[in-house]
């Protein structure tokens, strides 16, 4: 089930809230509610894969305890927390991975050697094995209690909110808030505004946007003979899938954030205008955040991080995540590549003293989004041969004109939605609030007071609207 739907913006999340208040002042009842409802949720797409997330729930809390009663035989704790990693990572690999390894060795051996079983794919299940396998690391750790309630795992790995696309939640950021939160009618206030807001981005933004993107990078694939992709044209199409993917992601975030608010929770951020960094060390600052930090505490940091004897180590650090990064993101070479991409301009920066040695801002972030938009083309076309076409077209290599007639058209079509996107993908709504609240405006503040709810309440009902006619809807973090 998608946020961005008819079912569960009119269905299931007004039962789930009244039912919720219903059961105020009954914490327990209310935690069994919400990791109910979280289970038919994942269960409306995945009615089989939904057992799979339940085994996983029960393994890592039973792993949990597990190396929690082995806290004073290292040992035996250390094998306790490799069993749980074996177990979280085979199965990623198997319903994730596993059918590329095969593929990959058929095509080198040039003959089928083992048949591709093509296992489903379950929705989420990067992000919640991820989030689980934090669990019993932190237990490990002694970063956290072991938790004895399997319900408070469950509910913690089951969360609707953040269970199919994040963000990424660690146990001790949210352990006191299944016991102890407090729902108030601000909280209600601020996560509804901030659910609509992310609703807009996706459906009015990043789904217009993907009809460029989609278009484009189809024609492309077709061929020059085909279809004349312009340079204009390609870079149209690098352009709107940059935006779609932030407004598709970030508006996922959003809506996450908002509705765990609307249940009293106060989930962490996870982007931060990501497309004003200055360096590519800065936007991985702001981008998925979630992840960064995962990657960060649980891979680059045990391995040493920046604190080693040597720059090789340093380096092979550096390597091992962003390789465990493109990875994560998806069963291809494609994938893979944009983790070494990123890696290489960020190894270079380190190396070169970039932020310190750069003083011109304007010329850092050109640069900056220059490298993350040639990175998603990467991530966006299917297989790296496509990606060089198009990165070719974006240079005019592949005997492509500069400009015609259809590129005229898509640009009079969706030049306002470009527009929109850029925009919206700068600072600008965070710097209104700040003078606003700063009082610098004058009587702009009391104004903006009474204009806000209607503004929320138009852009939801133009969202909705979009919606009931049936356009274009994809949601690109769903297939991870």
């Amino acid at each position: 089930m998608l946020f961005s739907s008819i079912t569960f913006i009119f269905i299931f999340l007004p039962v789930t809230l009244l039912v919720y208040h219903l059961l105020y002042k009954r914490r327990t009842a209310q935690n069994v509610w919400l990791l109910f409802v979280s289970l038919i949720f994942y269960a409306w797409g995945e009615p089989v894969n939904v057992l799979l997330m339940i085994a996983s729930i029960f393994v890592n809390w039973g792993m949990g305890l597990l190396v929690d009663r082995s806290r004073n035989d290292n040992g035996r704790k250390k094998m306790w927390l490799m069993i749980a990693c074996v177990y979280n990572i085979g199965v990623l690999f198997v319903f994730k991975y596993l059918g590329f390894v095969i593929d990959t060795a058929n095509m080198i051996s040039k003959k089928e050697l083992v048949v591709n079983p093509k296992i489903a794919l379950p929705i989420g299940i990067s992000f919640y094995t991820f989030q689980a396998l934090s669990y019993v690391i932190d237990v490990y750790r002694g970063d956290i209690d072991v938790e004895r309630n399997p319900f408070y795992v469950g509910l913690y790995v089951a969360f609707f909110p953040q269970l199919i696309a994040g963000p990424i939640v660690r146990y001790n950021s949210i352990a006191e808030q299944i016991r102890n939160r407090k729902g108030t009618l601000i909280k209600m206030s601020v996560g509804t505004c901030r659910f609509v807001t992310g609703f807009g981005k996706k459906i009015l933004l990043s789904n217009s946007l993907a009809i460029v993107a989609d278009q484009v990078f189809n024609w492309s694939a077709m061929g020059t003979d085909n279809v004349n992709t312009t340079v204009v044209m390609a870079w149209m199409g690098a352009l709107s899938y940059t935006l779609q993917i932030y407004f598709d992601f970030s508006g996922y975030s959003d809506m996450a954030i908002g509705l765990a608010l609307m249940f009293g929770f106060k989930l962490e951020e996870n982007f931060n205008y990501p497309y004003i960094a200055k360096s590519v060390n800065d936007f991985w600052r702001r981008w998925h955040i979630s992840l960064t930090t995962w990657f960060r505490e649980y891979v680059y940091i045990p391995l040493g991080g920046n604190r080693v004897s040597n720059k090789d180590k340093m380096i092979r650090n550096m390597f091992v995540v962003w390789l465990l990064t493109g990875i994560w993101h998806g069963a291809s070479f494609n994938f893979l590549f944009w983790g070494l991409w990123h890696f290489l301009f960020q190894l270079s920066e380190r190396f070169f003293g970039y932020d310190k040695n750069n003083s011109h801002p304007v010329l850092m972030r050109v640069y900056t989004l220059l490298e993350v938009m040639f990175g998603w083309v990467l991530f966006r076309a299917s297989d790296l041969y496509q990606a060089g076409i198009y990165l070719r077209n974006m240079f005019g290599l592949n005997g492509n004109t500069f400009f015609d007639d259809l590129t005229s058209f898509m640009l009079r079509e969706y030049w306002m939605y470009l527009v929109m996107g850029i925009v919206f993908s700068l600072p600008i709504a965070p710097r209104m609030n700040k003078l606003l609240f700063e009082h610098r405006t004058g009587r702009a503040e009391s104004v903006m007071t009474y204009i806000y709810p209607f503004a929320i309440m138009l852009l939801f009902l133009v969202s909705v609207s979009y919606l009931v006619r049936g356009g274009y809807n994809p949601f690109i973090y769903f297939d991870f």
